[in-house]
């Protein structure tokens, strides 16, 4: 698992970086406890400002490890469910840099960000229904109260892949980029808030957020329930276990 997943600290930016490119950045449970941890330490340094998240120009993160995900114990706090509360609770600007594919996670990531910048070649999806799944990280609630709720419907149940310029269009990301200027674009708005008064951008960011706190923690506890009853359902288990048996 070593240098799975890199950090730097830079005058301020906390850069993370997925390494995992051979599984296209699919996240495992040791993953998920490394980057909560990682998360918890960019949260309590004073020395960072703001925290980029990013894998390379080719590939931000496929979801969840699958075959990690058969293996997960049912009466175990999901490691996943740990990181996105810590994620949702997060009290500093966020930047999510995207290419490639962005799956499951590697999407509703995105609603708890700030700035989102994309390259040309990002993919997204949502395939929790097709995994006999449902949302998580809250997706259920932001996603209705970005894009509505028929478009949130066929993200979120359909599962459909949509490329960059769908994204933008539903206000998901800020920006999209050749795959060459993706990194360089991120830290440069790293690098603008990093430069601002640290107070008085925790302060708007905390206001900006302080509408949905609640409904957001109550439709995590709600995904966090339903996800682990149907983890265990058959229909999931087959599922799983035949995309497994493809790959």
């Amino acid at each position: 698992m070593d240098n799975i997943i890199l950090t730097n600290l830079d005058n301020g930016v906390f850069t993370i970086t997925l390494n995992r490119l051979d599984k296209k950045n699919a996240l495992t449970s040791a993953m998920y406890l490394s980057l909560t941890e990682h998360f918890s330490y960019a949260s309590e340094s004073d020395d960072v400002r703001c925290l980029v998240i990013q894998g390379n120009e080719n590939c931000f993160c496929a979801g969840n490890d699958l075959a990690d995900f058969l293996n997960a114990k049912s009466d175990e706090e999901l490691p996943a469910f740990q990181f996105i509360q810590r994620l949702a609770s997060f009290d500093k600007p966020i930047i999510a840099v995207v290419a490639g594919a962005a799956v499951g996670i590697g999407t509703t990531l995105l609603l708890h960000s700030d700035i989102v910048v994309a390259a040309e070649n990002a993919k997204f999806a949502l395939p929790f229904s097709k995994l006999g799944l449902c949302p998580e990280a809250a997706s259920s609630y932001l996603l209705p109260q970005m894009v509505g709720h028929a478009k949130a419907f066929e993200l979120l149940v359909l599962g459909g892949t949509f490329d960059a310029q769908q994204a933008l269009s539903l206000n998901l990301i800020n920006q999209i980029t050749s795959p060459g200027a993706l990194l360089d674009t991120a830290q440069q708005y790293a690098k603008k808030i990093a430069r601002l008064p640290s107070d008085a951008v925790m302060t708007s960011r905390a206001l900006i957020k302080q509408s949905t706190q609640l409904a957001v923690s109550n439709a995590m506890a709600k995904e966090a329930d339903e996800f682990g009853r149907l983890m265990q359902t058959q229909d999931c288990k087959n599922i799983l276990q035949q995309f497994l048996s493809k790959s």
